[in-house]
């Protein structure tokens, strides 16, 4: 997945799914995964449930419209023709904050990104991270050049992202473009430095000084899940930098692609 002008993000391995948080939930019962639902009931089949009144569910176990069929009473399907799965356990889960079966199952990801990104997400100490190191191998030159929007100042609750002298929106593209013209010429004459070093001999630990935090490196990061949604409750807020926030919305669909179910959930809030 692309994200920003030189960065990706890649999913590299995932264990556990959905499921798996159901079986670490039920260790104490021993049932472990039953299946999802939502089904018909079984007292309603045949009987005054009409397939097509309309019921309708998420995967997650959220009813979006009810059924208008007449229930038998004492029904266990609670008047709607249809019986939950395990999403109900799911839910439960999650909204009752039972967070432990969600440390079960994860992901690593492969990220590649600017300097400055990784200093704001290496402050989640609950991932375990591997950088390539330009103590032994050369980063390569790509750096992040900001497009022309992105760099005028902007209304936002956090005051200290916000330039000192002009006010939101008054940047003109004359002043925004001198500024990255002039960005860019200093990221090549960094480049040109640092070249030189690594050509005169100059150790690879001591010839990337001038590299900017702006140079794309790489890196992997593994957490489980419940520590991969704490991640994306922060980064995916809009008080979090816009660059992270990219990164971090890219991480969200994917995950939503192993963990469909969960994070659905996670969509609705809590945590």
């Amino acid at each position: 997945m692309k994200i920003l002008d030189h960065g990706s993000l890649t999913l590299v391995e995932a264990w556990g799914g959905d499921e798996q948080i159901v079986e670490a939930a039920r260790m104490s019962t021993g049932k472990g995964f039953l299946g999802w639902g939502p089904k018909a009931c079984s007292k309603c089949v045949g009987e005054q449930h009409d397939p097509n009144c309309g019921v309708k569910w998420m995967s997650s176990g959220a009813l979006i419209s009810p059924c208008t069929c007449r229930r038998p009473l004492g029904c266990d399907c609670g008047a709607t023709g249809i019986v939950l799965g395990d999403e109900k356990l799911l839910r439960y889960l999650w909204t009752h904050k039972h967070t432990s079966p969600f440390e079960q199952v994860g992901a690593t990801f492969e990220v590649e990104a600017p300097i400055f990104v990784f200093r704001e997400w290496h402050r989640h100490r609950t991932q375990s991270y591997n950088e390539m190191s330009a103590r032994y191998t050369s980063l390569p030159d790509k750096n992040y050049l900001p497009e022309r929007c992105r760099c005028n100042p902007t209304l936002s609750e956090n005051r200290q992202a916000q330039g000192h002298r002009k006010l939101p929106g008054t940047l003109t593209e004359v002043e925004v473009d001198a500024w990255l013209d002039d960005l860019e010429r200093v990221y090549k004459h960094a480049q040109t430095i640092y070249d030189r070093g690594l050509d005169m001999g100059i150790p690879k630990e001591l010839a990337r000084l001038p590299v900017p935090v702006a140079r794309y490196s790489r890196m992997r990061a593994s957490a489980n899940l419940l520590n991969w949604l704490r991640f994306l409750r922060l980064r995916t807020s809009p008080e979090a930098q816009w660059e992270i926030r990219q990164y971090a919305e890219g991480l969200q669909s994917l995950l939503a692609e192993r963990f469909p179910r969960t994070l659905e959930l996670f969509a609705e809030g809590g945590l």
